[in-house]
């Protein structure tokens, strides 16, 4: 399995997915991270994450919010969506992996200024 998350510090989950630095890309299995490693999204525009990370072959999506397309999005490109996540990703992708990490369900639903 591999985890998508978006980060500006390689520490924390960046609220917006969509303005973040780099995404933490980790991979792990039976439940133990065996690599992370770190890529630089390209400039963000409606639909263009859900397609990068789906060629970085991401499993799932661990993020703060977005919106209801990208959700959707991301689905399309079989990439599950993990809402509500902050804080440490170390703690988040640990709560993950034992299976207590569930979606919020907020998603994001006001437009932001690029």
């Amino acid at each position: 399995m591999r985890i998508g998350v978006p980060t500006n510090d390689r520490t924390n989950v960046e609220s917006h997915f969509g303005h973040c630095k780099e995404f933490a890309l980790i991979d792990c299995e039976d439940g133990v991270v065996k690599e992370t490693a770190y890529v630089t999204p390209p400039p963000h525009e409606p639909g263009v994450m859900p397609k990068f990370l789906a060629e970085q072959k991401a499993d799932v999506i661990l993020t703060g919010g977005m919106g209801q397309m990208a959700i959707n999005l991301f689905k399309q490109n079989s990439i599950d969506v993990i809402l509500g996540a902050s804080g440490s990703i170390e703690e988040n992708v640990k709560v993950f992996l034992s299976g207590n990490l569930e979606s919020t369900g907020s998603a994001c639903d006001h437009h932001h200024d690029h």
